[in-house]
């Protein structure tokens, strides 16, 4: 059997792609309910944006992302509130609004960065991360989301500082 050219997949004798096996001898099984609960909130999100249109306002936002918050079990809710206050005072120029149904903080429409709660996705830790806006390019790699298990004082400054610079 040789390969396709375009692909790497395995072709037939007349040329036609076959598809690849599972190495792990599972199925896939698509999305999971968590993942397809973030999809349908998003979709949500988008709908109630073009509703809210060009009178919507940082105000809107924010009262979406503190009942997101509110939601949130514990500890995640207790890192989400602290997350929120830091974001707030680090980079007063960023609006909150929610996106995929968790907490996220834009800037001119773009989400600069984001909060994923462990409990939303059934993970061992809460996530703070930034999307390709924000602007922390240093070199060829750097890193873009960071695991949370517990907000210090020293992480809280740090959070601080890399928001700030995300929105420089």
């Amino acid at each position: 059997m040789s390969e396709t050219k375009a692909t790497g997949k395995p072709a037939d004798a007349k040329g036609t792609q076959k598809p690849t096996k599972s190495t792990t001898g599972k199925a896939s099984k698509g999305f999971t309910e968590e993942e397809r609960a973030a999809m349908v909130e998003r979709a949500q999100e988008l709908k109630a944006a073009a509703r809210r249109g060009p009178r919507a306002n940082k105000a809107d936002g924010e009262s979406d992302v503190l009942a997101k918050i509110a939601e949130m079990p514990e500890p995640d809710r207790t890192m989400a509130e602290r997350l929120h206050a830091i974001v707030k005072a680090s980079a007063p120029v960023l609006s909150p609004r929610t996106w995929y149904g968790m907490p996220a903080y834009a800037k001119d429409g773009n989400v600069v960065c984001f909060f994923h709660s462990a409990q939303k996705f059934k993970t061992r830790y809460a996530t703070f991360g930034f999307s390709d806006k924000a602007n922390l390019d240093v070199g060829n790699v750097w890193p873009t989301a960071f695991a949370l298990k517990e907000l210090t004082a020293a992480e809280e400054v740090r959070i601080g500082a890399l928001v700030k610079k995300a929105v420089s």
